[in-house]
């Protein structure tokens, strides 16, 4: 099937009333002349959720979710772009149009692609059909002696595999689904050295993996017998990857659609068990660590997250392995909690022995992040002696080097400092040189490249700033070049001055009335003094506001990427920067020629923008000096 068409979507976007398809999800309050209500993409008390009539865009101050009606179907209901777009032409009795649908391959992709959907369908359907028959009776009995109720197999669609082993390949053969197929969708393993093909799964009790719309991707089975292993996996596929993938967390979200914690556990069972005791918000990965993708897809839908693990050596060391994971996803408003079951338990035998409130207790109590990395920091060193405090805050700094900027962060090193009697300012400062090492590491071949540019500028723009407390700041003894080489190389100096508002718009209050310096002729320079007058009119006090303004312009683009890059200065020495910035830029215009000066000037008063009293007092100084 073909691609859908731009003018398609844009008429359809014009066509449709974002206020309408989000207030059938949200309940919206007139709020003059947007909408409000409570966030639906993360848990909140007070409303920070609008939606624009004028501009048809929601946004969260909260969280900074934003987009059109298209992003907000993706979103909120789990669909796939093309499931969204059809969604909304319905809506308006539309038939959606494909780019090169009479094309003869997109045809044949698109039929292939199909094929294996419903394979995997027709696959789950075979396996819980067979569960019913004599043949199951062991694998029955297995469910029966775990203690899961009819209702709960049902829910979890669980199914078996027959000990043949041409079963599953033989029904789908009879349904038209070739074996080339079934082995891409992992359904058949081919032997090279006698190039048969039979059931990868065989004698085993089925799990089915879902998506979130409850489509069978994948499947795990767990042994009756004493073959190895004793769970097996589908391998990756066209729709399987065991890197984005939860088992459970569809039927997590269907036995409660407004979830606040999620528990990460290890195996199928475990979730199972677990929801059989009436603990529905259990999830497990799937045979690997925890990934990015997977910690994406949960603080999409919580914001606190508890992993389980066993309290023996291999699980502090992948709950080390997990906190190395989570901490670049911990901005603030995310929790994350890590609970040791005794050594010899896992979830499944341990709600069985103490019961649900019991095991719920645990869950509460589970250890804190921040408790757990000062406990991981400590295993086996004596913080009375000097040398092992030292490696001990060294091991600390070097996690908090992975937390983005926030107040947990920021509370992280008050701890640090008050458990080791360092300042916290010095921390600081180690942070902010460890952070700096990194950046010229990264991107030492492109300084490289820059070097003697960097040389001309020393020669013409080494400045000292005195700092607040009286004593020159490191920033302002640092060539401005210089020090964004060092942070970023691949910003422009401009761009420099524009990410730090971008980050802290209060940081505007440290700017010059005039904005002479912000020369529309830099990279960046317009925007840049646009940012400055909105922050000015006080009405963007946020960064998520700020990109809300721009958003769907080429400005919001740049201005996104310019969000997403870490500010690698301490934050008490941005205001210091940003002000060594703006000096920078005055001083390279005062050593413009008077003619340059004097035609920027004129360009900006006949492009229809006011100047102020300033520039046009400098204005007729230089035209004086141009007619001498």
């Amino acid at each position: 099937m073909g691609q859908i068409p731009q003018r398609f979507l844009d008429d359809l976007l014009a066509r449709t009333d974002v206020v309408e398809v989000v207030g059938e999800r949200v309940q919206l309050k007139k709020s003059g002349q947007n909408y409000s209500g409570l966030c639906p993409f993360h848990q909140e008390k007070t409303p920070s959720f609008t939606v624009s009539l004028d501009k048809q865009f929601y946004h969260c101050f909260g969280c900074g979710a934003h987009g059109n009606a298209l992003r907000f179907l993706m979103e909120y209901d789990n669909l796939h772009f093309p499931e969204a777009v059809e969604q909304l032409a319905a809506r308006q009795g539309l038939e959606v149009p494909r780019e090169g649908a009479n094309d003869p391959q997109a045809k044949a992709r698109e039929r292939k692609r199909q094929e294996g959907v419903n394979l995997l369908e027709l696959a789950n359907r075979f396996f819980r059909s067979r569960l019913k028959m004599p043949e199951a009776a062991q694998a029955r009995g297995y469910l029966e002696k775990r203690g899961l109720a009819p209702e709960i197999q049902k829910d979890f669609a669980i199914g078996y595999a027959p000990r043949e082993w041409e079963a599953l390949k033989r029904h789908l053969g009879e349904q038209g689904v070739s074996d080339a197929v079934q082995i891409e969708y992992g359904l058949l393993v081919h032997h090279e050295d006698s190039g048969r093909c039979y059931d990868r799964f065989r004698d085993r009790v089925i799990f089915p993996i879902r998506d979130f719309k409850g489509r069978t991707l994948g499947f795990g089975g767990r042994v009756l017998g004493d073959a190895k292993p004793k769970y097996l996996n589908s391998p990756e596929t066209p729709v399987f990857h065991k890197r984005r993938e939860l088992y459970g967390l569809y039927e997590a979200r269907q036995a409660d659609r407004h979830l606040e914690r999620l528990l990460v556990v290890e195996g199928y069972m475990d979730v199972v068990a677990l929801a059989q005791f009436g603990i529905r918000n259990a999830c497990a990965t799937l045979g690997t660590a925890t990934s990015e993708e997977h910690l994406q897809r949960l603080f999409r839908l919580v914001s606190e997250v508890v992993f389980c693990f066993d309290g023996d050596r291999a699980g502090r060391q992948a709950a080390s392995r997990a906190l190395e994971t989570v901490l670049p996803s911990m901005i603030d408003g995310r929790q994350v909690r890590f609970l040791f079951l005794p050594e010899g338990e896992d979830p499944d035998s341990l709600v069985r022995r103490e019961g649900a409130d019991a095991f719920r207790d645990r869950v509460t109590c589970a250890s804190p992040l921040s408790e757990f990395l000062f406990e991981e920091a400590g295993q086996g060193r004596d913080l009375a002696r000097i040398e092992d405090r030292e490696r001990y805050a060294s091991q600390v700094l070097k996690a908090l080097q992975r937390l983005p900027e926030g107040v947990l962060k920021a509370m992280l090193l008050g701890e640090l400092s008050r458990r080791t009697g360092v300042e916290q300012s010095r921390f600081q400062a180690l942070l902010s040189e460890a952070n700096s090492r990194q950046a010229s590491r990264e991107t030492s071949s492109a300084r490289g490249a820059q070097h003697g540019d960097l040389l001309q500028e020393d020669a013409s723009a080494d400045y000292a700033r005195p700092g607040s407390s009286g004593t020159e700041t490191t920033l302002s003894r640092v060539n401005p070049r210089r020090a964004t080489s060092r942070q970023s190389s691949s910003l422009g100096l401009m761009a420099r001055a524009l990410q730090l508002l971008v980050h802290e718009p209060s940081l505007v209050a440290r700017l010059p009335e005039d904005n002479d310096w912000c020369s529309p002729d830099e990279p960046d320079g317009a925007l840049c003094g646009e940012v400055i007058e909105l922050l000015r009119a006080g009405r963007y006090r946020s960064p998520q506001a700020l990109l809300a303004h721009f958003h769907g312009s080429e400005q919001g683009q740049r201005l996104a990427e310019l969000a997403r890059r870490e500010v690698l200065i301490a934050r008490q020495d941005r205001g210091n920067e940003l002000e060594a910035l703006v000096d920078h830029f005055r001083q390279r215009r005062s050593r413009q020629p008077p003619e340059i000066e004097y035609a920027q000037l004129l360009a900006k008063e006949k492009a229809g923008q006011r100047l102020n009293f300033a520039e046009k007092q400098r204005l007729g100084e230089l035209l004086l000096t141009l007619n001498r």
